[in-house]
């Protein structure tokens, strides 16, 4: 009897730990979209929890420097912590994608580019060479729009909708294209459905692209594409087509593989 009562106890506080990572993970996600933080009563609003157990654990978060006070204006914001720990997930995808990225360019023997969606841009964060003479290079941390190029395209379709179309608004004013957005929607809906996006020569003149995106898991959305002369990439569109694709399958095996643990 005496046995069967510790292990009720031991399952009791397992449950109980894990319901308090859980709340402190639905805490960080409430304040990942206030920068400038949010005040304890804020916060139990926001995630529907009495005040006195937010108190706790934030008071536990900002111990590990995962929150902070917030000087101005009171409450809390996220913390050093977190940037830390945001850079290693970012290597690690890199890292992740460096031999898929050889393996595709050893596949199309053209340039493979991994890039991140990092506010209203895609920044280049790892790229491989191709072997052609005439061959499209772009610098690591160059950083490109949206709209107009297939990682940009791609990231935006992974995005809710109206997060989507609220950046390429944004950005056709501010470089002053005229933009269907009506006509994007829809392109949006087929690149969703196709699982790749394209850039017919409309970021670079004589440069086109084809690419797709992903999660990686510290939830940032990053885009693997390949670049090619224009007059090389109508000849070989269905070779690279089907390299990309091969690529995309592994990335989601890789990912869903990474999440079961």
């Amino acid at each position: 009897m005496f046995g069967s009562t510790v292990k009720l106890d031991k399952i009791e506080n397992e449950r109980s730990g894990i319901q308090v990572i859980s709340r402190a993970a639905r805490i960080l996600r409430s304040l990942k979209d206030h920068p400038e933080g949010l005040s304890l009563g804020r916060i139990a609003t926001e995630v529907d929890l009495p005040r006195s157990t937010v108190q706790r654990i934030v008071g536990a978060l900002q111990a590990e420097r995962l929150l902070i006070a917030n000087m101005i204006g009171g409450g809390v914001r996220l913390g050093p912590e977190l940037g830390a720990l945001a850079e290693t997930a970012r290597f690690d995808t890199v890292d992740q994608c460096r031999p898929l990225l050889l393996e595709l360019t050893q596949a199309t023997s053209e340039t493979s580019d991994l890039s991140v969606l990092r506010g209203h841009n895609m920044i280049f964060v790892d790229q491989v060479p191709g072997t052609h003479r005439l061959r499209t290079v772009s610098s690591v941390g160059e950083i490109f729009p949206l709209t107009t190029t297939a990682n940009g395209r791609a990231s935006l379709a992974m995005l809710p909708r109206s997060d989507a179309m609220k950046l390429a608004s944004n950005e056709a004013v501010q470089t002053n294209v005229d933009l269907d957005l009506d006509a994007f929607d829809k392109l949006l809906d087929e690149i969703l459905h196709s699982g790749l996006a394209y850039d017919a020569d409309e970021h670079s003149d004589g440069i086109s692209a084809v690419g797709f995106a992903f999660t990686d898991l510290a939830g940032e959305i990053h885009a693997i594409s390949v670049p090619v002369p224009s007059s090389r990439f109508i000849r070989q569109q269905l070779d690279i087509e089907t390299a990309v694709r091969r690529t995309a399958s592994i990335v989601q095996k890789v990912m869903e593989s990474d999440l079961k643990g």
